[in-house]
């Protein structure tokens, strides 16, 4: 098992206690001194790099390290796994915190990458009606127990397209908050398309947080985000997006957010594409298909993809020096903190704290596995969940995942996307291999570029 991680980024040198999560910029002889797994003896040490270092040098430079050593600051022992087994041991009912509404099983684009079958989820075209819309708020306020925060997301195809479902279920989510003293905050994913005047007034009121999708360049978008017809829609969403991003001020959160496929392994110019339209939260992230689509990703374009990270790194560090900051949404890390323990070890919460309700009414653990009905936890009027498959899915935390449990991201990531782990392994214990090594290069320039810019 990892203890700590090294890595360089831009002639820096960095440290990490995985345990603790603390964080050392270090010289070039400390980073050499440090093995990954243990702290050799100091006669090897010596040995080993007296061709390199003064034995002085290298002596007083031990000396600092098991001073942090014995802080609990390097090669700290794992405190988590107990409370991860404690909660192995418990199959008591969950408290849902988190929601996914699906309000449209529909689009009126066909974007080429898309996961949800452009809009179908497998299935047939349907629309959320505002009896079920309303029998999800029920239940997801019954079943948030004694939490006061609830979070439900407008999802898609393109929700917008039910617009008048949406206004009568986010009416009847605010009667029922102050009647069960709950606080329930909407969040929605839109293709923009469909945006005026009266629903960019509406967003702005009521959404606490609007994904507004948009891949970049205009070439790279009307290759894949089109419409039915086969054209793009870049000019069309670009002005619309703008309006809707100038109405939010800076108490209210937005990003626009893109993906980057095999066509456009320089996503770097896309995220400069977007910093330069003007837009200051940007996530651009890369495309989950499988092996044989065309626009999938693969081994080979890790190098080009490592390459954008790091020239994202260089410009979000120029920018800050210059007070011309933008967020790319990748980059995101708290190094003072972060998430509680347990959100560390078992990460979104998918099927046990967080789920999916699909226009019928039906539950599934997330959004990614709507369609696949061997993922059916249950339906909004019965109100019952699966609970076997629910502790199944609180289960798959990093502990129970062999490969996460050696990995020093382990704490950052928690162990990835649980649909991405069954879609490509058939196991959610078994992590989607290529999206860790995109992850854990995110995961050092993020912890980098904090540490530059604390």
């Amino acid at each position: 098992m990892s203890l700590i991680h090294k890595f360089i980024q831009n002639d820096d040198y960095y440290v990490i206690d995985v345990n603790t999560g603390s964080l050392h910029m270090v010289d070039e002889l400390v980073y050499d001194i440090l093995d990954e797994n243990k702290l050799q003896n100091d006669q090897i040490i010596i040995e080993k790099l007296k061709l390199k270092y003064s034995k002085e040098d290298i002596t007083e430079a031990l000396k600092d390290i098991n001073e942090l050593v014995t802080e609990g600051l390097l090669y700290s022992e794992d405190l988590y796994e107990g409370i991860a087994r404690k909660t192995d041991k418990e199959d008591s009912s969950p408290y849902i915190k988190a929601l996914c509404l699906n309000i449209i099983h529909d689009c009126n684009l066909r974007c080429k990458y898309c996961f949800a079958d452009e809009g179908e989820y497998k299935g047939a075209r349907k629309t959320m009606s505002a009896k079920v819309g309303k029998k999800a708020i029920d239940f997801v306020i019954e079943k948030s127990g004694p939490r006061k925060n609830i979070e439900v997301d407008l999802f898609g195809g393109e929700p917008l397209m039910a617009f008048e479902i949406i206004k009568e279920i986010v009416d009847y989510a605010k009667q029922q908050e102050k009647i069960y003293n709950k606080n329930i905050r909407f969040t929605m994913t839109t293709n923009a398309t469909l945006l005026n005047d009266e629903m960019i007034e509406y967003l702005d009121k009521n959404m606490g947080n609007i994904i507004l999708s948009i891949d970049g360049r205009e070439s790279v978008n009307d290759a894949v985000r089109v419409r039915k017809d086969g054209s793009g829609t870049q000019k069309s969403i670009l002005p619309k997006i703008k309006k809707m991003v100038e109405k939010r001020d800076k108490s209210k959160q937005y990003y626009v957010r893109g993906t980057f496929t095999r066509e456009n392994t320089d996503f770097f110019e896309d995220v400069m594409y977007l910093a330069k339209e003007g837009f200051k939260e940007i996530s651009i992230e890369p495309v989950v298909l499988p092996e044989d689509h065309a626009l999938s990703l693969r081994e080979e374009d890790l190098e080009t993809i490592f390459k954008q990270y790091d020239n994202l790194y260089d410009e979000m560090l120029k920018r800050h020096k210059e007070g011309n900051e933008f967020k790319f949404y990748h980059f995101n890390i708290d190094l003072q903190g972060g998430p509680c323990v347990y959100k560390r070890i078992s990460g979104c919460g998918a099927g046990h704290e967080y789920v999916a309700v699909t226009p019928d009414g039906e539950i599934y653990p997330c959004h990614q596995f709507v369609g696949n009905e061997d993922f059916i936890m249950g339906d909004i009027f019965k109100g019952d969940l699966d609970m076997e498959m629910s502790n199944k899915f609180k289960k798959a935390h990093i502990y129970n995942k062999p490969v996460c449990k050696e990995c020093w991201a382990r704490f950052y990531c928690s162990g990835g996307c649980q649909a991405n782990n069954f879609n490509f392994n058939g196991d959610m214990n078994i992590p989607y291999e290529l999206g860790c090594k995109m992850q854990k290069k995110r995961i050092e320039c993020a912890i980098a570029l904090k540490a530059q810019t604390m």
